[in-house]
């Protein structure tokens, strides 16, 4: 990942995961893919005053209300007005600023786009090295409702049995009907050994559920490996960040060293990040083509090929997934499937087919934006409709044992290494 911003440098670089928020409970989750990429300073200081001259009209579609043309000199009225008229004065400048320019974003109407102030951008940015300080747990939007996306393994919100598709409707009692992602994790974050208490609605329970949570500070092991019987691998990625593949790559190292009789790429739970390591990660299995495709708002297209080394091309691999695997674990399942370099088990992904680009400016603010969609190589675009699996295995949380994994055990059968348990 590039190197810290300062005065002098800004860096930009794309991003595929859901919001990578909560886990976080930081800041943004989150949740688009992030690619690598440096690029010049943008040269504007964000002042906050003394712009009144700047006066500007740009012709715009505004439908909805026929607004056609766009007065910049009234945002310059607004903000006089807000300085002399509102009760608690002096106003704080800067916290003005920035709630104008997240609002600007915000009028976009789409999720994975969001401006950070310099805290929050902080924040984001330090979530993408996998450590994280909140109730580690990854939220996103579905059909307009803020949900639980994925709770990390061993995090305070699996302490607190928080599930995947669990229904936030409150945060400390404030309901969040129509509240956007980077909202939501603003007000849940926190300092460690705090507590936040979620408003929980779930499937199958009666009514809804107060869950007080202690924050705690996390750091996300990007790959976990254990050999399973019938001397399988299961590797389960928890993260797309940037120290993903060196580690997916010693662990490959250790299971062919091992001389393992298949491997189980866990996805499950994954909400994405940088897009390279995405790319990278499929490129392991797939010798030449494209690994996926990006549609641009031009309607041109950048084409990501397989890249590096392949060294388990040919190994027999089994993808689990389910509705918390989103947008980079996405790009891994589609390609895999597409090139029927392995077989993928498990439920509907959840559908997060878009390309934010994330760009850190000198104050330390940062813009996340989406760029584009992306599309597996056989051309689908997953957006909101997610990839169905080649075997459909449902997990049922309240009719498994402890310990039972009725996903891990299909794709043990189709590995040949279990017997069917008639799933």
């Amino acid at each position: 990942m590039p190197s810290s911003p300062s005065a002098n440098s800004l860096r930009s670089y794309r991003y595929i995961g859901l919001y990578l928020g909560v886990v976080i409970a930081l800041v943004a989750f989150g949740s688009g893919i992030l690619v690598g990429r440096n690029s010049t300073l943008i040269k504007s200081n964000p002042a906050v005053s003394n712009q009144s001259e700047i006066s500007q009209i740009i012709n715009v579609d505004r439908s909805i209300n026929h607004v056609t043309t766009v007065d910049f000199n009234q945002f310059w009225q607004i903000w006089d007005r807000v300085k002399q008229k509102y009760v608690r004065q002096p106003v704080k400048e800067t916290e003005v600023f920035y709630g104008a320019l997240q609002g600007m974003v915000a009028g976009l109407g789409d999720p994975y786009s969001a401006y950070f102030p310099p805290k929050a951008a902080e924040d984001f940015v330090k979530s993408l090295s996998g450590e994280f300080s909140g109730i580690g747990a990854e939220i996103g939007v579905k059909n307009s409702q803020l949900m639980i996306i994925a709770p990390l393994p061993d995090s305070p919100a699996q302490r607190a049995d928080l599930r995947p598709g669990d229904k936030i409707l409150a945060i400390d009692k404030q309901i969040t009907a129509g509240m956007d992602v980077t909202t939501a994790v603003i007000k849940i974050r926190g300092p460690a050994g705090t507590t936040t208490t979620l408003t929980i609605s779930r499937d199958g329970i009666a009514k809804a559920k107060e869950v007080i949570i202690t924050r705690a500070t996390i750091n996300v092991p990007p790959v976990i490996m254990t050999i399973v019987p019938g001397n399988v691998a299961h590797l389960r990625v928890m993260q797309f960040n940037e120290r993903t593949i060196p580690e997916f790559t010693k662990k490959i190292r250790e299971l062919k060293n091992k001389q393992v009789a298949g491997l189980v790429l866990d996805l499950r739970n994954n909400p994405g990040g940088l897009l390279e390591s995405a790319v990278a990660m499929a490129s392991k299995w797939i010798p030449e083509g494209v690994i996926v495709k990006e549609r641009l708002n031009n309607n041109q297209e950048r084409i990501h090929e397989t890249m590096g080394r392949h060294e388990l091309e040919g190994f027999k691999t089994v993808v689990l997934v389910n509705g918390g695997s989103a947008s980079a674990s996405e790009i891994v399942a589609g390609a895999l499937h597409d090139y029927g370099a392995a077989t993928v088990v498990g439920e509907k992904t959840f559908g997060k087919g878009s390309v934010q680009d994330l760009e850190e400016f000198p104050d330390g603010s940062a813009l996340k934006i989406t760029i584009a969609e992306w599309f597996t190589p056989k051309g689908v675009n997953i957006n909101e409709k997610g990839i169905m699996p080649d075997i459909e295995v449902k997990e049922d949380f309240e009719k498994e044992k402890i310990g039972e994994d009725v996903m891990l055990d299909k794709a043990l059968h189709i590995l040949g290494q279990k017997e069917s348990s008639g799933q």
